[in-house]
């Protein structure tokens, strides 16, 4: 799944192609698309046409474009492999488009999704923290990258937990955008094992792995996000680089490039941890 670099590369995208224009017609292809907004596709198409996309905008991993004059958002759902691309009319369109709006600024935006598993939804527009944000998105923290992210009120809730670190990044509630992969980078560089209880680390500790969560993001974003296959690209069909730079994850076997021990490979929660079992010790009393 898409984490913050990624929607990030994805935003700013539509921010410089599609922010301006107006909706003038809009096609749902895949009624999976649209499950997520519950009134149905027929509701959604008349409530985004003849709207104008007046911005892009994104807290952790959630992505919206807010339309005017209705006030609303167009929340979008990435999902495993949902792509948010930007077109001519003329090019053909792909093989998985699932929701096409025509642009009055000459282009197409299409959400492509080969496993349906993302989509589009219309959602009111609610006030939080003197933010404005789609009610959806309401519950979900602030992120690394944000400039209102408050590090030592996040220090203070990561000790208030009784749970693994790793757990915690993953948890959007506590700091949003974190994800499998830069929560693996983000624990090597701060040289903490993801099982390490919350409540026993310290402040300098739990400061430096949201230092290193914020740097390693935002170098990230820096090489278009993390690509492994062709599912994640930009609005232009690019894929991220940076999945070249990664210091540990899916780098099962290879050196540490601290160390030189060979990366090790863990289950956890239904997929995989990447760590250094010298610079990364587990924590005493588990397996």
């Amino acid at each position: 799944m898409p984490e913050l670099p990624e929607v990030e590369v994805v935003r700013r995208g539509l921010e410089k192609h599609v922010v301006g224009a107006r909706v003038e017609s809009t096609e749902v292809l895949h009624p999976r698309s649209v499950r997520r907004h519950f009134e149905g596709a027929a509701d959604l198409v008349g409530r985004i046409t003849g709207q104008r996309i007046d911005s892009a905008l994104r807290r952790g991993k959630f992505l919206w474009l807010t339309l005017a004059p209705a006030g609303e958002a167009l929340v979008v759902h990435l999902g495993m492999s949902g792509q948010m691309l930007v077109q001519a009319p003329d090019v053909p369109r792909e093989k998985h488009a699932r929701v096409v709006a025509v642009l009055d600024n000459g282009y197409e935006l299409r959400f492509v999704d080969q496993r349906t598993f993302g989509g589009w939804a219309i959602a009111p527009i609610v006030e939080i923290d003197g933010t404005l944000v789609p009610e959806p998105v309401a519950h979900i923290a602030r992120d690394p990258l944000d400039p209102l992210f408050d590090a030592e009120a996040t220090v203070n809730v990561l000790r208030g937990k009784h749970t693994e670190i790793k757990r915690a990044l993953l948890d959007q509630t506590i700091v949003s955008g974190v994800g499998n992969i830069y929560a693996d980078e983000a624990l090597w560089r701060a040289k903490l094992h993801g099982n390490r209880p919350t409540d026993r680390l310290t402040r300098p500790q739990l400061r430096t792995l949201l230092n290193s969560a914020h740097a390693v993001m935002g170098e990230a974003l820096a090489q278009g996000g993390t690509s492994f296959d062709s599912l994640y690209v930009n609005v232009n069909g690019q894929s991220g680089y940076f999945s070249r730079s990664l210091d540990a994850y899916g780098r099962e076997d290879e050196p540490c490039r601290r160390c030189g021990t060979a990366i090790r490979r863990e289950k956890f929660m239904n997929r995989s941890s990447y760590s250094c079992p010298v610079c990364q010790p587990r924590p005493r009393g588990t397996r």
